[in-house]
């Protein structure tokens, strides 16, 4: 590892982060909120002094390498201290009082799961509402994505770094240098997002509450400044909007940009892309009729209109809310589960195993099933015309492997201290709200669901939830070789 070049980094990124934070500072200036000011105050003082500490140890141009091993685990380090000063407004304005939970709160918020411990959201001033929509919107692309957009770096370290944020079996620049692979994506990021608050206010949706519920769109984070979630508006004008767009932020930004470039037919052609897209169509269809046969609302319109804001939810696991899904069929439930699991994209701001993940083990399976009943045979997985090549292969299955290992131990550590330690939810509470974490989507099902929040849990299970969402976030591979020695050996 090389330490000047961790500290350095850690330096430049809290230094970007206090800048961005000066953001609700002046917020709550501007709206007289005087409770929040020391908050915003204190965390912009702890990012100075780190960034002086770092600007002062950086490393000599030609030392400012990293390796891969490396800069999954700075990612993982960042990650966690920027949760951390993230978490001070919060807690020393008093409207969290214990920092377990600010730090839940801020991580849910980083992590784009949109999991909260808050009973009434709306107590909550207008710059702390603004921050927590402008968390999950710098955690939708990533904060060193926007790092090496702005600050300048070597392309061996930018990518490096880039590696272990951007979510996806496989990665690849859009263009020769990360640092332009990264200005591209936020530039796209910037320009869907601004268009959806304008569309939202034609909606006739409030400008503060378009800028927040637009950020909590655009990272499929869900967070919302209202207690009732998007049911507040009661719109379908609204919903349409917000479907519409949390199926775009849920497919693979690598598209946008070749149908930029000219390439629409090869962009549309996608298998991912049209997977997913099935998948969205065929859960949207059977839940509707699911919906109608057992008679849950009055109409087919409202069945219709329900289940598609819903499905898009959480396909793209941002999963606003307009109505109670705990109190849906079992058969929807479990549909929504499995697309809980799934969730959207590679390359794109939505959570889950990712679809692209989904097909190559399921195309595994397969071919592994033919081979058996024909030995002799020989057979390629493709993706899109390409063969998968026996790296992202192994890559994917280890991947699948951790991923139900992480979510067995988790919900077993959860039910640990809620079955004895005065816990009172119930396993499938637990369960769901592994899954939920892991896969950053937010509410469950029990007492986690619509109508419900993480305050329940005890402090063990909330910090297993916290790196559960970490986890789901950055894909495992930064927070395991973040604790891992060989990342911290000097080179």
């Amino acid at each position: 590892m090389n330490y000047r070049m961790l500290i350095f980094m850690f330096g430049e990124v809290s230094l970007l982060m206090g800048a961005i934070m000066c953001v609700p500072l002046f917020m709550s200036l501007g709206y007289g909120e005087m409770s929040t000011m020391a908050g915003f105050g204190i965390a912009i003082a702890v990012c100075v002094l780190i960034g002086g500490i770092g600007l002062a140890l950086r490393p000599p141009k030609d030392k400012r390498d990293l390796r891969p091993s490396s800069g999954f685990a700075i990612c993982g380090m960042l990650w966690i201290v920027l949760a951390i000063i993230g978490a001070i407004p919060y807690r020393v304005s008093g409207y969290i009082p214990n920092y377990i939970d600010a730090l839940f709160e801020t991580i849910s918020g980083f992590t784009t799961t949109g999991a909260t411990i808050l009973n009434d959201i709306e107590i909550l001033p207008k710059a702390l509402l603004f921050w927590r929509a402008l968390t999950q919107w710098l955690g939708g692309m990533g904060v060193l994505v926007l790092a090496i957009a702005l600050l300048p770096k070597n392309d061996k370290m930018s990518t490096a770094l880039a590696k272990a944020e951007i979510p996806g079996p496989q990665f690849g620049k859009l263009v020769s240098k990360m640092r332009f692979t990264s200005r591209i994506l936020y530039a796209m990021y910037v320009v869907m997002t601004l268009l959806l608050v304008g569309i939202l206010c034609l909606c006739k949706m409030p400008v503060f509450d378009s800028f927040c519920h637009a950020f909590a769109t655009a990272s499929t984070g869900g967070f919302s400044i209202w207690n009732d979630n998007i049911a507040h508006y009661n719109s379908v004008s609204i919903e349409v909007v917000l479907t519409i767009f949390m199926i775009l932020f849920s497919v693979n930004f690598n598209i946008y940009f070749m149908i930029i470039m000219g390439h629409f037919l090869k962009a549309i052609r996608s298998e991912e892309f049209i997977c997913m897209f099935i998948m969205f169509f065929v859960a949207t269809a059977v839940i509707t009729i699911d919906l109608c046969v057992r008679h849950t609302y009055a109409t087919f319109g409202e069945s219709l209109r329900n289940s598609v804001f819903n499905v898009a939810g959480v396909i793209s696991t941002t999963s606003f809310i307009n109505c109670d899904f705990t109190e849906w069929p079992i058969l929807s439930q479990v549909i929504l589960i499995g697309l809980m699991c799934i969730g959207g994209s590679a390359g794109s701001t939505a959570g889950g195993l990712k679809v692209s993940r989904f097909m190559i083990v399921s195309k595994s399976s397969y071919i592994n099933l033919k081979k058996t009943l024909s030995p002799r045979s020989v057979y390629t997985l493709k993706m899109d015309g390409k063969p998968i090549n026996e790296t992202t292969m192994s890559n994917v299955q280890n991947f699948f492997i951790l991923y139900i290992l992480i979510i067995m131990a988790s919900t077993l550590l959860v039910s640990v201290q809620e079955s004895n330690f005065g816990g009172a939810n119930s396993f499938e509470t637990n369960f769901t709200a592994v899954l939920s974490c892991f896969n950053n989507i937010g509410p469950a099902l029990g007492s986690i669901g619509v109508s419900g929040n993480y305050t329940s849990f005890g402090v063990f299970s909330k910090i297993i939830l916290c790196i559960d969402m970490l986890l789901g976030r950055l894909e495992i591979l930064p927070i395991l070789l973040m604790v891992s020695p060989k990342s911290w050996r000097k080179v």
